[in-house]
């Protein structure tokens, strides 16, 4: 089957590029910039798009039977925005999705982009918005929500870990979440690419509080546990100073607000990972 992947060299979408080149799928890997020495040269078509031009879309879903998309915008940006790729890429990519006559269009949203408050916060509204169009739209649709991924965590946790104190919000102890390893997740798409009309949401097998995640995180890196805790308040204040708002960095505070008061877990289980299992991987083992 003929598969076209946007997005394929993220941390998500390399997994997924990974699974259906080992289901022995013609993938079309699509995206801004192909990753080089990936070791799957060779195995897959490469072709350039970019979200925030319609017209690098032309022709890339010619012959393909089902599209998977995994475009969103996740780090800061002066330039761009979550609507610019979240919804109006991904919208592109639908037309000429629905023009070269493909059967199923798979896209990877985000959990609770639905929940009342959350058209506030421009990283799950561009989503939400992206959502109401594909179920509206003529194309089998297959939206997946994931809850977050065992990389996000460490990437956002590290940091605290390696100066000793974290970081959480006050108020909100017992916030939590089940996040999902990546090549579960890639598992999962493939395994859901051709069903019709649903919607999942999707997590890992094990769910923790935002407090547990730093208690195993120091343990496994061997040092005490230290959790502060900052005033809900303080993140819409941070997310509207002028340095802020210039370094592109306003919408992944208030993102950031929104995971940490929010309860993150998905109803619909990908893998058997550990992310206890996980974190004493990252850190090199529990070294107490």
């Amino acid at each position: 089957m003929k598969v076209v992947l946007a997005g394929a060299f993220g941390h998500l979408g390399f997994e997924i590029l990974k699974k259906l080149i080992a289901e022995g799928h013609e993938v079309v890997a699509a995206d801004l910039k192909e990753t080089e020495n990936n070791g799957l040269e060779g195995q897959y078509t490469y072709c350039y798009i970019n979200a925030a031009d319609k017209d690098s879309m032309k022709g890339v879903c010619d012959g393909a039977e089902v599209v998977i998309t995994t475009m969103g915008l996740t780090g800061a940006s002066t330039t761009l925005n979550n609507y610019d790729i979240d919804y109006r890429g991904n919208m592109y990519l639908y037309r000429e999705a629905y023009r070269s006559g493909v059967k199923k269009f798979n896209y990877i949203s985000v959990i609770s982009c639905k929940e009342p408050g959350a058209e506030k916060v421009p990283m799950l509204h561009a989503k939400a918005l992206c959502e109401d169009k594909l179920k509206k739209g003529k194309l089998d649709y297959i939206i997946y929500r994931p809850t977050g991924y065992f990389y996000d965590i460490m990437k956002v946790f590290k940091p605290y870990i390696d100066k000793g104190k974290m970081r959480l919000l006050k108020g909100h102890h017992d916030v939590k979440a089940n996040v999902v390893d990546c090549a579960d997740f890639a598992d999962f798409i493939i395994k859901h690419m051709n069903d019709k009309n649903v919607t999942y949401e999707v997590g890992g097998k094990e769910t923790y509080t935002y407090k547990d995640m730093a208690r195993l995180c120091f343990d496994a890196a061997g040092k005490h546990t230290v959790i502060k805790y900052a005033p809900e308040w303080l993140f819409p204040v941070l997310a509207e100073l002028p340095m802020i708002k210039k370094a592109g960095k306003r919408d992944i505070i208030l993102f950031s607000r929104w995971t940490l008061s929010h309860d993150l877990v998905g109803k619909d289980i990908a893998g058997d990972s550990s992310f206890a299992g996980y974190i004493r991987e990252y850190f090199g083992g529990n070294k107490q």
